[in-house]
């Protein structure tokens, strides 16, 4: 593990590197809170923290809160706080800030080492639960609730005159490659759709469910546009093996954000696009606004309203 280790004592960083390093963990040391903060948002791989109570810019209580906030619920991150006073009721105040572990400093070697141990072992149990929550297991891609909570992330920075972009595509004809070649065939299309997706996104990209995937885009209308185009083409190149015969094509739909919007609004605007690319010959880029809204689009139920697919 990479831990984060805080105290104000240079002695105590000394002593307590010394005995972490023999586990064969990796040590950052600080004697400030703040700047351990700091280091836990810059680098991912910092999976644990140490902290003591006492500390010369803010408590170690209140770092425990900030350090689990910043952790969110899509990082493993381990906290320990130690204290040299035997006050109970500060192992209570800090398991409700947000602490894993209490632990008397300085501790006995074996009890450190087998509580980073153990540390070790729930990080990884942490690791595998959000690899479960948050991933498509057949592609590799942020499954749908995951890509939601991202993009609405992303769309509260949109407001902030950050441009954003959504690429909405799906497979054309993705019923019939399944029932001319099978289930297997078909995961085998999904897999490699979804590896050329993060392959051209620079954002965030998400299987929405079926054979449905969208890519949000920091950038304007015309940079979507370039880069579902290039997909575009890049899908057509896919072949699948022992399936000659087997033309892969996409449509894409693209929107761009627009003041007060919500992901909602703007997944529904490419989500027609979408629809116009199918409707006009399939295996095309469409963009918002780059044709005339009938009531076809109005009624269309799409993607994002669940509608039964595979007509298109």
């Amino acid at each position: 593990m990479r831990i984060a280790l805080v105290d104000p004592s240079r002695a105590v960083q000394r002593a307590m590197t010394s005995l972490i390093a023999q586990g064969g963990h990796d040590v950052l040391a600080f004697g400030e809170g703040k700047k351990a903060l700091d280091c836990i948002n810059a680098d991912a791989s910092v999976s644990a923290l140490i902290t003591s109570v006492q500390l010369p810019d803010v408590s170690g209580l209140e770092l425990c809160s900030a350090a689990r906030k910043l952790a969110g619920k899509r990082r493993p991150l381990v906290i320990i706080v130690m204290s040299s006073t035997e006050d109970f009721s500060l192992a209570v105040k800090a398991l409700d800030k947000g602490a894993d572990d209490f632990i008397h400093k300085p501790p006995f070697a074996e009890e450190l080492q087998a509580r980073l141990r153990a540390a070790d072992r729930m990080t990884s149990m942490q690791r595998e639960l959000i690899k479960y929550a948050t991933i498509d297991f057949l592609t590799g891609l942020l499954n749908r609730r995951a890509f939601f909570e991202d993009a609405s992330e992303a769309c509260r920075t949109a407001d902030a005159n950050k441009l954003l972009s959504t690429i909405l595509f799906d497979i054309d004809y993705f019923k019939s490659i399944n029932d001319t070649y099978g289930h297997q065939v078909g995961d085998i299309v999904l897999a490699n759709i979804s590896a050329a997706a993060k392959i051209a996104a620079s954002g965030i990209v998400g299987r929405l469910g079926g054979e449905e995937f969208c890519i949000l885009e920091h950038g304007d209308r015309a940079t979507a546009v370039q880069r579902a185009e290039v997909l575009r083409h890049t899908v057509k190149r896919v072949k699948i093996p022992k399936c000659n015969s087997l033309n892969i094509t996409c449509s894409f739909g693209v929107a761009e954000w627009e003041p007060g919007d919500t992901i909602d609004r703007l997944l529904r605007r490419a989500d027609i696009a979408m629809y116009e690319a199918k409707r006009t010959g399939r295996d095309r880029v469409v963009a918002m606004d780059d044709f005339a809204l009938t009531d076809h689009h109005a009624k269309w139920q799409g993607t994002i309203r669940g509608a039964q697919r595979g007509s298109l």
